[in-house]
């Protein structure tokens, strides 16, 4: 049986196959999208709360109903929540790969709904929820400033015409303004002159939220017309909070301005973003897990020009880092690679054939083959990405091999003098088994990668299942259009009428022929010898196994650095940003830096007060003389004097499956159901590891050590005086807490009325003492909460971090130089030993995706030296 004779005999109807298969082929090219990897991501979805001033007792209730309601354990990755001290909550879930990221947000919002009856009554703001990743670097950030216009002001028109509509391209996870200038009015009272006309801040309370009031007002429908009913209900801006009345006192009224100072400000005062230390509101861009970065960024810029627009001219936006851009590089790099590989192996193939037309079929199956695949990959859903791309680079050595036998053995007969219609059916009948043969055994090999599972196997699966098709498809073209062709093309050259060229290139052939046979003649009399070297070989090979560095995917160098800045943990607001600018100002004198975009404040993706975000970009990679890597060691020693800032950085990759931002390339995480037991172990633990020659940069996000300020209310005493903590709470709350007492609609948005102590107040804790709580009693008055209440300042946590439902903590390191990651187990390892914990539990070692690296799961003994494992 000979099944290439139907499509020799046929060469009409082979030709018609093949340019089929190149039209399919470039048909899907104008299709394929582009991106860095294939799509691995695992369904990521974040949960946000926030309530301003709150307590991280408030959040258990939040975590509790996460972790309760989002009941599918057989979908369920892992469940991780980090509550802040001063505004927030983060819980971030990530579900299996085999489940649909619609499917998990269905599983979210049914979550946050059968939890709604448990939240706290006073969230100013339902749970929300975006389908993205938190360890995810932006895809895009804009940095929108303005030499004339308040940050405030800017903040608005970047919300309301940016931010709202670039969160409608398909494909955006979540577009996020850091740098917190929301407008807001903000009521700052005096809470002595509130005492001396007999008030307090609770009365200053409900009055505020009476004065500003949205509800129904009803309609008048007569017999011919219909009437709405309206009123001048809303005061929308801090001059009509001017002129209203708070109180009458003495006959004669008390104005709002007569106890406190109103302005118009900020919501949140303590949040501050900067691009190059100019004071900017950052638009971070997130995508989805799994959409395509390049064609979410290019809708996003076909988008921006007609957003820019409605901008006032004031306003200047500006692209200050583009992911796409070194993907498209990088891309581009390959795509020339592969070109360059089909035009070495076509010389090649002339030089070793000697014969223009015996060159030219087995050269036509390069590009067949290659643009064939491009249509599997488009109904596959499959982009152009650099492990397809690669598949294809390599697929270019393997599909010229089917064609070359072929052609091989059809010139053998085409030599001895048959006819090349003869000679194409003869050999193709005898050779056609053989290449049915090479295709299964090509496609055998990668049968493991096929049905690899994890994130491994969804990362190599595009990479298998492209080259597999590859192979395939040159098989069909070297059993139907390579024969057909050998039968019209190739025709007997006699010696004497062959090409100089050919003459020189078959003399030349000859000649390394004759020396491999010598070669291989001193080879075979040398047995011994020849099996003492393949065997030292393989023990050479085994032990450069052992010790080559191993990692789960190489470090990329995007151009874009990520950092972090820490500051002691009771850093305040004002010295934490006089820190982050004096670190970005060293940074920027860097000749690598081309700019950067850094921020502080507790919001949806910072975690601490004493902790900041740095987004560094480097100039192209033609315009610098150092690597990513380079350039954050030569960081890490100019900020090195910078006393009270701690700053860790690490290159942004594009494959990023983890779900927390570390400080460091590599994390292991402790876990124990007694949080206290950090405070004792953790320090021990990375003050250890610190010595350690084999580790380097050692940090942990244990945030134990802040300072607060107990209020220890004397029950009896303020029992006498009908004052209960739930006035006490209330009051504080009201001073302090920036305290959202009403809200203002308007058309497009809206804005939150604050009311805070006047700002000098906020500075000391002495300012308790001008605190004064209603009496309920029948003598009535105010009375100070010094008097029924003492103020004890003690060290309180931060930050606290939930693996599923144990508290938890990471600690975080580098490799030292000519360090390897199993002797940084090794040292972590003997470390425990050091301080006394007992291994009890078995280790686990698993992937951590994000940092191309490993992370070691550790649990923590308790006092009895027994340990939690979860």
């Amino acid at each position: 049986m000979n099944p290439s004779r139907a499509f020799i005999l046929r060469p009409v109807g082979t030709a018609l196959l093949m340019a089929a298969i190149m039209l399919v082929g470039l048909v899907a090219l104008r299709f394929l999208p582009l991106s860095a990897l294939p799509q691995v991501d695992y369904p990521t979805i974040q949960c946000r709360r926030s309530i301003p001033g709150a307590s991280l007792g408030r959040d258990d209730v939040i975590r509790d109903c996460a972790r309760s309601s989002v009941s599918s354990d057989r979908c369920r990755r892992s469940i991780r929540c980090r509550r802040k001290a001063r505004r927030s909550s983060i819980i971030t879930l990530q579900f299996n790969l085999d489940l649909p990221l619609d499917i998990a947000e269905q599983e979210v919002q049914a979550a946050i709904n059968a939890a709604g009856n448990l939240l706290p009554s006073d969230l100013p703001a339902p749970p929300i929820y975006a389908k993205v990743n938190p360890a995810d670097a932006p895809i895009l950030t804009l940095a929108i400033t303005s030499k004339t216009l308040p940050l405030t002001q800017v903040q608005d028109l970047a919300d309301t015409r940016l931010a709202q509509k670039i969160s409608q391209v398909a494909g955006v996870g979540l577009v996020s303004l850091s740098g917190g200038q929301r407008p807001a009015v903000r009521i700052q009272a005096n809470p002595r002159a509130l005492a001396a006309y007999g008030l307090n801040l609770d009365d200053l309370r409900t009055t505020i939220s009476n004065l500003n009031v949205n509800t129904p007002k009803g309609n008048f429908d007569g017999p011919t017309r219909n009437y709405t009913i309206n009123a001048n209900d809303q005061l929308t801006d801090a001059d009509a909070y001017k002129s209203a009345v708070v109180a009458y006192k003495s006959g004669r009224p008390v104005m709002l301005t007569d106890v406190a100072t109103i302005v118009q400000g900020p919501e949140n005062t303590k949040l501050g973003a900067w691009v190059d230390g100019t004071p900017a509101i950052i638009l971070n861009v997130q995508r989805q897990p799994g959409a395509n970065v390049i064609q979410v960024v290019d809708n996003i810029k076909k988008l921006l020009p007609q957003l820019q627009q409605s901008l006032p001219a004031a306003l200047e936006v500006r692209t200050v880092t583009d992911r796409t851009t070194t993907i498209r590089a990088s891309v581009r790099d390959v795509q020339f690679e592969l070109a360059m590989s089909v035009v070495l192996v076509v010389l090649v193939m002339y030089l070793f054939l000697a014969n223009v037309y015996a060159t030219i079929i087995p050269s036509l199956s390069v590009p067949l083959s290659l643009i064939g695949t491009l249509a599997v990959m488009y109904l596959c859903g499959f982009s152009l990405d650099n492990l397809s791309l690669m598949a294809l680079t390599i697929a270019t050595g393997f599909v010229v091999d089917d064609a070359i036998v072929m052609i091989e053995n059809i010139a053998r007969y085409v030599e001895e003098g048959e006819p090349p219609l003869e000679a194409a059916l003869k050999g193709s009948k005898q050779i056609g088994f053989t290449i049915i043969s090479l295709t299964v055994s090509l496609i055998a090999v990668l049968i493991p990668l096929l049905f690899m599972g994890d994130v491994v196997g969804r990362l190599f699966h595009e990479f298998a299942i492209t080259l597999a098709v590859t192979i395939v498809i040159s098989a069909i073209v070297s059993l139907t259009l390579v024969p057909m062709m050998c039968a019209k093309l190739l025709r007997h050259t006699p010696p004497h009428e062959s090409h100089r060229f050919e003459a020189r290139a078959h003399r030349a052939i000859d000649w390394v022929i004759a020396r491999y046979a010598v070669a291989l003649t001193w080879v075979l009399d040398r047995e011994r010898s020849t099996l003492v070297v393949a065997v030292l070989t393989l023990v050479l090979t085994a032990l450069l196994y052992v010790f080559i560095p191993k990692g789960f995917f190489p470090v990329q160098d995007t151009g874009v650095i990520q950092a972090i800045t820490q500051a002691p943990q009771s850093v305040s607001y004002a010295s934490m940003a006089e820190r982050q600018q004096e670190l970005a100002a060293q940074i920027l004198k860097n000749p690598d830096v081309q700019s950067l975009t850094s921020f502080i404040g507790v919001d949806g993706s910072n975690i601490t007060l004493n902790s900041g975000r740095m987004l560094i970009n480097l100039k192209p990679r033609d315009d610098r003389s150092s690597t990513a890597s380079e350039v954050i060691r030569q960081l890490q020693q100019d900020v090195a004097h910078i006393a009270g800032a701690s700053l860790y950085m690490q290159p942004v990759q594009d494959l990023t499956i983890d779900s927390t931002v570390s400080p460091t390339q590599y994390q292991f995480m402790l876990t124990d159901p007694n949080m206290s037991e950090f405070t004792t172990w953790v320090p021990k633990l990375v003050e250890r590891l610190k010595e350690a020659p084999e580790l380097a940069d050692v940090a942990t996000d244990l945030q134990d050590n802040g300072q607060s300020v107990y209020v220890e209310i004397d029950r009896a005493t303020a029992s006498r005086y009908g004052i209960t903590p739930a006035t006490v709470d209330s009051a504080l709350y009201d001073a302090f807490g920036q305290r959202i007492v009403s809200t203002i609609f308007t058309q497009s948005n809206q804005y939150r009325v604050i009311l805070e102590a006047q700002p000098s107040m906020q500075h000391y804790t002495e300012s308790l003492n001008s605190i004064y709580l209603p009496s309920s009693t029948s003598s009535g008055g105010q009375v100070p909460l010094s008097a029924i209440a003492k103020f004890i300042e003690r060290p309180a946590p931060l930050l606290v971090t939930h693996l599923s439902q144990f508290p938890a903590t990471t600690v975080s390191f580098n490799l030292a130089p000519g360090s390897s990651l199993g002797a940084a187990v090794k040292a972590i390892d003997q470390a425990q030993k050091d301080i006394g914990c007992r291994r009890r539990s078995r280790r686990v070692i698993r992937a951590r995706r994000s940092r191309s690296s490993l992370a070691v799961e550790r649990t923590v003994p308790d006092s009895r030296g027994h340990r939690h494992d979860v």
